[in-house]
């Protein structure tokens, strides 16, 4: 079904068996890509669902598609949550949420640490960065993006079965390739700011039970932290 160009929209399940696109979606339906009556497309709501459908009107201000199909896919079993830093420059975040929903990951959480540099955090736009990586990559699931949280805050709730922080600070640390149980999930990681994490924070991260690991023998930046431990995460 990939031949068929993907769109979000949030409600399909609620929505009749004809509904019209909203005003954005069809001006790019039916101007952008010059969709006629009858040609098909496909719709996911991001919780799973992904709707086969066709045009009954080409309107070009209000898109009226039909339901032919409609499919349900399982979340992913191997659920994996990021905890990153906020960042200095907002548009390395954007990177990191961009590609985090291309790999897979089911929850992001952006987190306030002691060095995390304040910065204004635009959900709307985030958010529309998540549906854009999940439609270029064809997922019927958006990752749940948290607002701002603080490391304590994390730390505290994080119920995962297997939970991670990544840091710099040398000690007794093993790679988390080495550490990572293939049937224990769902999975954590905290990856810090800029800054690292402060000693303080780790040995709180310690005393809750996560495990120190190191991404490599290099010194990455906070983003390339995530999405390399992402990929370790899901591929293992």
């Amino acid at each position: 079904m990939a031949q068929f160009p993907y769109f979000y929209i949030p409600s399909i399940v609620s929505s009749a068996d004809e509904f019209a696109l909203d005003e954005d979606t069809s001006k790019h339906v039916v101007q952008v890509l010059r969709m006629k009556k009858g040609e098909t497309l496909q719709l996911t709501d991001g919780i799973g669902n992904l709707l086969i459908a066709k045009i009954v009107d080409d309107h070009k201000k209000k898109c009226i598609v039909k339901k032919e199909q409609n499919n349900f896919h399982a979340p992913y079993e191997k659920k994996i949550s990021i905890a990153v830093s906020l960042l200095k420059n907002t548009s390395r975040f954007e990177w990191f949420l961009e590609k985090a929903t291309e790999i897979g990951v089911a929850e992001i959480i952006p987190l306030l640490c002691e060095r995390t540099e304040k910065q204004h955090f635009r959900l709307e736009r985030m958010k529309n960065i998540l549906i854009s990586a999940m439609l270029q990559s064809q997922q019927c699931w958006l990752p749940f993006l948290h607002e701002p949280v603080s490391f304590k805050k994390t730390i505290h709730q994080s119920e995962q079965q297997q939970k991670f922080i990544a840091h710099c600070v040398p000690g007794n640390k093993s790679d988390l390739s080495e550490k990572i149980d293939k049937y224990s999930f769902p999975k954590i990681i905290l990856i810090g700011p800029e800054g690292d994490f402060t000693d303080e924070e780790i040995s709180t991260a310690l005393e809750h039970h996560f495990t120190p690991v190191a991404l490599g023998e290099t010194r990455l930046r906070s983003e390339t932290a995530a999405i390399v431990a992402a990929t370790i995460l899901k591929m293992i």
